[in-house]
């Protein structure tokens, strides 16, 4: 064994000994100057690619991305797609109105559309929350699946004053007696009940005010929403006026019932209805479906005004230009127990009229030289509104002129601009000063 190494040893120092006699002279740089240029150019190349990888990695990668949004948006589409199948295979529910709750959790319902009243059994839960008048959605079983709510329309919600207007008795010029008997007929029914059942009196149902526009009949249904002290419903006699047949009919029904659920919870409600005669006009045969629309509107409004159906303390007040186009059914005791008539405003009324609207700018100081019975003399025959009009124009012509205050000559100018005249007009006595 040590013969052996001795023999790898020596071999080894001879081959060592070899390599150390070649001079650096006889080594060829040539080549490895070649094959490390070769070498750098191969790193140089393999650089390039790498990066032109690179750049195509992150190509791939937004694409990537790209196509896992899409699939993400695909997915919500599926999804919505499957929920509307499902829902277009599900068996339509149908609405109905509880007519009455019956003992052992039955319902007496009215199917909308065709009228078809059946009982159905409800669960404990819906029987707890339904009362008469309440929408239910029901299945082709006729089962109560839910509820809906109540079977008022939203178009009457919107009817309810949620603010008082803030004009009162005061700001009415004139109409003192006609004032009182509006209150006598609406107010104190609401406000003083225990006058009437002292004397065994039952109040008027409603009040119809009518006579020339501008003369204060709305005024005065403001002032009454103001001193009332309980909800006010108004709206206008063309909103019952409706398309479909059945719409107006059914508007006037959802009407009354708010305002009989409001009248038990506030003890009273008070109903305006202006330019009642867009929908009480006088019943004619003329054949046309929109005429028999209104009729059947009217007819609606009489039964809610005077039928079976106790009413409540429900009063009702009217407005309308034109009396003489009612029907005799809307004008009859117990229905308009009460006809006003509210004229144009004589001397005395119209001097209080140019006081209530001429009240700020006197608190201002900005009146001079007003003499009130002149301005009066000069209204003759004008109505309230037509009064109030003046007295903004006067305080226009002011603000126009850039003036310090407001002359009677302004209102006079005032005054012939409303009656439409000119200087040379046939009204002499109304010149500018």
């Amino acid at each position: 064994m040590d013969e052996e190494v001795h023999a790898l040893n020596t071999n080894t120092r001879q081959k060592g000994a070899k390599v150390a006699d070649i001079s650096p002279e006889a080594l060829d740089y040539s080549d490895l100057n070649q094959k490390f240029t070769q070498m750098s150019e191969e790193v140089r190349l393999l650089h390039k690619e790498n990066e032109s990888l690179n750049k195509l990695l992150r190509s791939v990668r937004a694409e990537n991305e790209s196509l896992r949004t899409d699939n993400n948006q695909i997915r919500m589409d599926n999804a919505q797609l499957k929920k509307e199948n499902s829902q277009l295979k599900r068996l339509p529910l149908f609405v109905a109105v509880v007519l009455e709750k019956l003992p052992g959790k039955e319902l007496y319902l009215r199917q909308q559309g065709n009228n078809q009243e059946y009982v159905t059994v409800a669960s404990e839960e819906i029987y707890k929350e339904v009362k008469a008048g309440t929408k239910v959605a029901v299945n082709n079983t006729l089962s109560v699946v839910k509820v809906l709510g109540s079977t008022v329309d939203s178009r009457v919600k919107v009817m309810e004053l949620d603010t008082k207007p803030t004009i009162t008795f005061e700001d009415v010029g004139g109409l003192k007696d006609e004032i009182l008997e509006v209150r006598e007929a609406v107010e104190f029914p609401l406000t003083r009940p225990e006058s009437f059942e002292r004397f065994g009196v039952v109040p008027p149902k409603g009040v119809l005010l009518y006579g020339p526009p501008g003369t204060g009949k709305t005024l005065i249904a403001k002032a009454i929403a103001n001193n009332a002290g309980v909800p006010f419903l108004r709206m206008a006699g063309s909103e019952l006026v409706h398309k479909y047949i059945g719409e107006g009919a059914q508007l006037v029904r959802d009407l009354f019932q708010m305002a009989r659920d409001m009248a038990a919870a506030n003890g009273g409600v008070v109903v305006f209805i202006d330019e009642i005669d867009a929908v009480g006009s006088m019943r004619t045969n003329d054949g046309t479906s929109g005429s028999a629309e209104v009729q059947r509107t009217l007819m609606q409004l009489l039964a809610e005004m005077d039928g079976f159906n106790n009413r409540g303390n429900i009063r009702i007040m009217a407005a309308t230009n034109r009396p003489d186009m009612l029907d005799a059914a809307l004008l009859r005791p117990g229905r308009f127990d009460r006809l006003i008539k509210i004229p144009a405003p004589d001397a005395e009324a119209r001097m209080q009229i140019f006081r209530v609207h001429t009240r700020k700018m006197a608190e201002m100081g900005s009146l001079v030289g007003i003499d009130y019975d002149e301005l009066v003399h000069l209204t003759e025959g004008l109505t309230g509104a037509e009064i109030e009009a003046i007295c903004r124009e006067a305080g226009m012509l002011a603000i126009r002129d850039e003036a310090e205050v407001i002359d009677e000559g302004r209102f006079i100018a005032a005054i012939r601009k409303i009656r439409h005249q000119d200087k040379d007009d046939e009204r002499p006595d109304i010149m500018y000063l």
